[in-house]
């Protein structure tokens, strides 16, 4: 038995929300580590659709701790909003099922204005961020002035704390030519939403130990994608946290070891939202008719996402970064009735070959796909859970993509359903 860290390895949106609740059926814990509201899980649970944000996947489970780590920033009113939503389908959140790490940083009013501001404005690079704040809450958690969750439990002394924040704040507002922040407002909102907060927020780190200790199975939940990492990803198009497996320890935590088994979600094409350079983007009726059969609009967002074939240099070069131990294979049944699929396995930038997407912004845009041509095929996949079920060149595609991406495919998924998977491997059974 061990715990399991399951993250994207594209660009976000492969369907971990699926694989994360199938797996939480096998976990006692399930634990967001990094991100913020801007994520966006869908799961599909007898019919019923749930759509997630910042609660762990396991929250639709009774009897299982959803955990939200130290690693995540957390809007407080957007929490509760979501608290509610999910509690009108018939999910109860308690101070029993929820705990929220006391050392997790708040994204306030003032983040998701600035975000905003950045984001419209005629200068600078748009990034295609969801405007949520959470960019500028990590750069208030790095420049050690932010507020925390704790913060909430000992509110006499957030006056201070807010006066401090907004010496950075209104000098950026002022740049802006907006309007400064009230000190006095902003505490009084803060106060108002602390005591609807304050019984989740708990020493999570302890809790987490305890449950090791106790032999219960942790599963760690990662939002975005190896893509978005801002270190490792297609910088600057990226999201503001860490999105690769070792944050699963910084972001909860526990020590790196507490992460036996790295489950990578990949998608069987290739999909982004937002700006940055995509290789094997399709603009044509193949990139419609995926983008279609795929439902590909973000979660949180609503947003159309692009569209193109599948990438085995970008995901063997996440793999890797990201120390992945085992694939989920997610849409298959997307790429049902293609009479031909393509598979990027390699690069030419100016004239040379590449095996792997450099880090410079120019190189990337530069980028063309080398393709492998692979037949379709005629038959559907859509809720097979045996090799048996699939077509004979949907198996023979499964295992190329083993192949190019130096990885197993521990399990495919081939509908929305949470039962509808093909399991190679338990990644609980390590």
């Amino acid at each position: 038995m061990t715990d399991v860290a399951v993250i994207g390895v594209q660009w976000g949106d492969e369907g971990k929300g699926k694989i994360v609740d199938w797996l939480s059926a096998r976990a006692d814990v399930v634990v967001r580590f990094q991100g913020g509201h801007n994520a966006g899980h869908t799961l599909v649970i007898d019919g019923k659709v749930y759509k997630l944000s910042l609660l762990p996947s396991g929250v639709v489970r009774e009897g299982r701790l959803g955990v939200i780590g130290s690693g995540v920033v957390v809007d407080p009113w957007a929490l509760l909003a979501e608290i509610a939503r999910v509690e009108g389908e018939g999910v109860k959140v308690t101070a029993e099922s929820l705990a929220i790490a006391e050392n997790a940083t708040l994204i306030l009013p003032v983040h998701s204005e600035l975000d905003a501001m950045r984001e419209t404005s005629n200068s600078g690079v748009k990034i295609g961020t969801t405007k949520r704040g959470i960019g500028p809450a990590y750069e208030d958690r790095a420049g050690r002035r932010a507020i925390r969750a704790v913060d909430l439990l000992h509110t006499e002394s957030l006056a201070a704390k807010v006066e401090n924040l907004l010496v950075h704040h209104n000098a950026l507002r002022r740049g802006h030519g907006a309007a400064e922040i009230d000190a006095d407002a902003l505490t009084e909102k803060i106060v108002e939403v602390a005591p609807k907060i304050a019984p989740f927020v708990k020493p999570v780190w302890k809790l987490l130990d305890e449950a090791r200790r106790a032999g219960k199975r942790i599963l760690f939940e990662g939002a975005q994608g190896v893509l978005l990492d801002v270190d490792h990803g297609t910088y600057p198009y990226v999201t503001s946290s860490n999105t690769v497996a070792g944050q699963a320890a910084t972001g909860s935590g526990l020590g790196p070891r507490a992460v036996g088994y790295v489950l990578g979600i990949v998608k069987a094409y290739t999909t982004r939202v937002g700006e940055g350079p995509f290789p094997t983007e399709l603009t044509d009726a193949i990139g419609e008719k995926l983008g279609q059969r795929g439902h590909e609009f973000g979660t949180v967002t609503g947003r159309k996402r692009r569209c193109g074939w599948f990438d085995a240099v970008l995901v063997r070069q996440s793999m890797k970064i990201a120390g992945v131990d085992g694939v989920a294979l997610t849409k298959l049944d997307v790429l049902d009735g293609f009479d031909e699929l393509k598979v990027c396995v390699g690069y030419e930038i100016d004239g040379a070959r590449y095996d792997y997407l450099p880090a410079g912004r120019d190189a990337q845009s530069a980028v063309k796909p080398i393709y492998e041509a692979m037949e379709g095929w005629k038959g559907s996949t859509v809720g097979a859970r045996s090799w048996a079920d699939l077509p004979a060149e949907a198996v023979k595609y499964v295992r190329r993509v083993e192949e190019l991406i130096e990885r197993p495919v521990a399990l495919v998924s081939t509908s929305p359903e949470r039962d509808d998977v093909i399991l190679m491997k338990d990644p609980f059974e390590n």
